[in-house]
Formats: C-alpha cells, sequence, structure tokens
C-alpha cells in the first residue's frame, strides 16, 4: 500500500441489548474490552492516523484508553455509520487511504486486512463474508457479470435479496477524498431512518468507480456482538483461535475446547495444557512444561521441565526450571521459585524467593522472605511478615530445617543449616548450625477426668 492510512474505529453504539452499564465496546472478550482488540489489529497496520468515534459513554470508553496517538471524535448524535465516517473525515488528510472498522467486531487479523488494503486502486475495497445464516447482515447483491452492484441493509433487503449468502461485514477501505464526496451525499430514506455507510457502494458504482468485495476465509473474523448470547459465541471463537495457535506451536492441548488465553502466551516444544487453565497476561512456558487441570496463570514464565500441579493460582511469579508447584498452590506477585524448587499444597508464597533445591510442601505461609538453597520448610509454617503497620522480611539461610507448625516472626534470620524444632515461636535471630526450640516443657497428668456435661 503506497497511500498513507487513517484508520478508523467507529465505537459510538449503546449496546442497550448487553442489558449493561458498560458502553458495548467495553464488553470483555478474552478478558479485554472489545475495543482493545481492534485497537491492537489497526496498530498492527501501522497507520498514520487512528481515529476512534465514541459517543455512548464516550467518557468511559476514552478512560480506559490512555495512549498516546490517538484520535478521538465524538457523535454527539448517533445517526448511523455514514455519519460516524462524516464526523471523522475532516481530520483525514485527502491523500490518505481510510480503512473502517467497528469496535465491536474484535477477532479480525491484520493479515486480512493487509489482504484488503493491498489494492491501492482508485476505488473501494470492502470485506464479505459467505454465511449459512446471513439474517440481519446486508447483502452483497452484484450484477449479472460478478461485479457489486451495491449493498442492502437486511431491513430493506426484498425477498430474493434476502436469499443472497455474500453478507457485508462493514468493514472497508476508500481513498480518503472520493470517500469524504460520497457520504456528504448519503440520505436517509431507509427502515431505520440513518445514513448508511453501506450506501456508498452504490454510488461509486453509479459513477463508474470500481468496488472490489474481497471475501474473508473465515467468518469466525467477522463476528459482532449485540447482546450477551452473541459475546459468549465472540470468546468461544477467541477460545478455538487461541487453542489452535497453541497447538501449531507445539502445545499438547488434552482438551482445545477447555483453555482459555486472555493474554500473551509464548511457549517451548512438548508443553502439555490440561483442561480448564487460564492463561492470563504474558504467560511464558519453557520446554516441557506440565500444567495441571484447573490452574490459572497470570503474568507468569515457568522454565523449561516444571510442573504445575492442578487448582494452583500463580500470578506475577517466576518459576525455574525442573520445579514443582501444587496442587492448591498459590503463588502471588514477586514469588520465584530457584531450579528444583518445590512448594507443594495449600503454600502461599509472595513477595519471596524460594532457593534452589528448597522445599515447601505443605500448608505453609512465606512472605517477604528468602528463603536458601536446600532448605526444608515444615507444615504448617508461617513467615509473620506484618506488624500492622509495617512489612518486614525472614531470611533464612541454605540447608535450613523448620520443623512444622513454626512462627517465624519478622524481622529475623535463621541462619545457614540450623534447625527450628516444630511448635516454636522463633522471634530473635538463630545463628547458622544451631538449634531453636521455644516450646513449652509437656507435662503428663496420670487419670486425668475430663469435665462433664451435667445431666
Amino acid at each position: 500500500m503506497s497511500l498513507p492510512l487513517s484508520v478508523l474505529i467507529l465505537a459510538a453504539g449503546e449496546g442497550k441489548r448487553m442489558a449493561s452499564r458498560l458502553p458495548k465496546v467495553m464488553q470483555l472478550v478474552a478478558g479485554r474490552p472489545m475495543l482493545a482488540h481492534v485497537l491492537a489489529t489497526a496498530r498492527a497496520l501501522e497507520p498514520a492516523d487512528l481515529c476512534i468515534v465514541y459517543g455512548h459513554g464516550g467518557e468511559a470508553v476514552r478512560a480506559g484508553f490512555t495512549e498516546p496517538n490517538l484520535r478521538w471524535v465524538l457523535q454527539e448524535r448517533r445517526l448511523g455509520t455514514g455519519h460516524a465516517v462524516a464526523e471523522a473525515l475532516p481530520g483525514v488528510p485527502p491523500d490518505h487511504r481510510v480503512l473502517v472498522l467497528y469496535g465491536d467486531v474484535p477477532l479480525v487479523r491484520a493479515s486480512t486486512l493487509r489482504a484488503l488494503l493491498e489494492d491501492d486502486s482508485p476505488g473501494i475495497s470492502l470485506l464479505s463474508v459467505q454465511l449459512d445464516d446471513p439474517a440481519g447482515y446486508g447483502r452483497v447483491i452484484r450484477d449479472p457479470a460478478g461485479a457489486v452492484a451495491r449493498i442492502v441493509e437486511s431491513r430493506d433487503a426484498s425477498a430474493e435479496e434476502a436469499r443472497v449468502r455474500e453478507c457485508n461485514t462493514g468493514i472497508v477501505s476508500a481513498p480518503a477524498g472520493l470517500l469524504a464526496g460520497y457520504v456528504q451525499r448519503l440520505d436517509n430514506r431507509n427502515a431505520q431512518g440513518e445514513l448508511y455507510l453501506t450506501d456508498v457502494i452504490g454510488i461509486a458504482v453509479a459513477e463508474g468507480v470500481p468496488v472490489h468485495a474481497n471475501p474473508v476465509a473465515d467468518p469466525g473474523e467477522v463476528l459482532g456482538a449485540n447482546d450477551r448470547i452473541q459475546l459468549a459465541t465472540l470468546e468461544a471463537a477467541y477460545r478455538r483461535r487461541a487453542a489452535e495457535t497453541l497447538m501449531r506451536a507445539g502445545a499438547t492441548l488434552v482438551d482445545p475446547a477447555r483453555i482459555d488465553v486472555r493474554g500473551e502466551v509464548g511457549l517451548g516444544r512438548d508443553c502439555v495444557i490440561d483442561v480448564n487453565v487460564v492463561l492470563e497476561g504474558v504467560v511464558q512456558l519453557g520446554d516441557g512444561v506440565r500444567v495441571g487441570a484447573n490452574c490459572i496463570l497470570r503474568d507468569c514464565t515457568i522454565g523449561e521441565d516444571s510442573l504445575v500441579h492442578p487448582f494452583s493460582l500463580l500470578e506475577g511469579a517466576r518459576v525455574a526450571a525442573r520445579c514443582q508447584v501444587g496442587p492448591y498452590a498459590r503463588l502471588r506477585p514477586g514469588a520465584e521459585l530457584e531450579h528444583g524448587a518445590r512448594v507443594g499444597n495449600f503454600v502461599e508464597v509472595k513477595q519471596a524467593l524460594i532457593g534452589e533445591g528448597a522445599k515447601v510442601n505443605h500448608l505453609s505461609y512465606v512472605g517477604d522472605a528468602s528463603v536458601g538453597a536446600h532448605s526444608n520448610i515444615g507444615a504448617g509454617t508461617i513467615t509473620c511478615n506484618y506488624d500492622g503497620a509495617r512489612k518486614h522480611r525472614t531470611v533464612i539461610g541454605e540447608g535450613a530445617f523448620i520443623g512444622s507448625n513454626s512462627a517465624l516472626v519478622a524481622p529475623v534470620e535463621i541462619g545457614a543449616n540450623a534447625t527450628v524444632g516444630a511448635g516454636s515461636t522463633i522471634s530473635n535471630d538463630v545463628p547458622a548450625g544451631s538449634l531453636a526450640v521455644t516450646r513449652a516443657r509437656q507435662k503428663v497428668l496420670p487419670g486425668w477426668q475430663r469435665p462433664r456435661k451435667s445431666d
């Protein structure tokens, strides 16, 4: 494409059928607003101008997208797609080529749009789609020679036109100067009393300007959402696409229909992901990583050959190679596991480093701490890191052994190869190689009778 590109994203719709306080384009697909997906695709085209036409709930929309180099145009009166484009075009240089996208059509691929933009002729290019059930879509009407003649909206279609299966997606590309002249000639003599952008097709044909309809290969790319049911359909389509991407990259998905990808996933070879796993934010999986069923990984890095057992939640964590996590473990932001470390069932780790080969296997909380290599933290151990006002650190040296049901009251340091007896509350530093025990001496009272309830 030789002409500079301006992308106009129409995002002014209210979405009454969503029955929501949010504007329609702010409804989530894969954990992000629909408009965020469209913006990401538009940016991949490297446009010279990127404009969002907003209306209903406009301040909420603008507040959600504060990145620079966005041009915002308010469509105060929503009089149709043609009117929305007319509102935005004064800010587009006449020598640009315009691409019109929609804030509630989030799955279109950048590659599909690049193919649409490859034609630099002075005419108009539109994206069409073949649908088995075209109800509700505008139809692409062709002349006997197969050239595009006009677009007929569903409500305005005759019985014969309604049987046409080639449909208009609304995504259109045209020279800015040409498009500006055409939108000024639109009228609202139609079933909805609106200015249809699609009517520029008929104007162009009448003037002998070529119109090219490019069919999209995957109908799922151009799905939109006007209600919660259609939103769920979009979500399912996104899941399917994401699952296929992972499998092409070499991952084994136990059931591709039961994985949720809500961000960017990078992975090595031979990863295995079980059912009902949710991957959010930026997730990186090394070679041979296995993720058990019902896990959530959010903004994590998992090293090669590590195993995340079922029902574990990892957020903002870094796990090195050959580690084991879970089942039922929680790694909170700042958790770091070094090579071969183990964090077991019902263990919570936050802002803590678990050293190489160290084990925290059962029912423990380790926060604001560092655990030395090859240390062993017994079941029920907690680092008491918060005094009600400030956080304090616990330092556990290499090879230390912390007995079960111990409380380490920070700030405190346990030296290398030190031992803490089970059931101890440690509030002072323990020197390297020593034993610290704080539990009370046991007493046995023979023949003692337990209190009984009175009759």
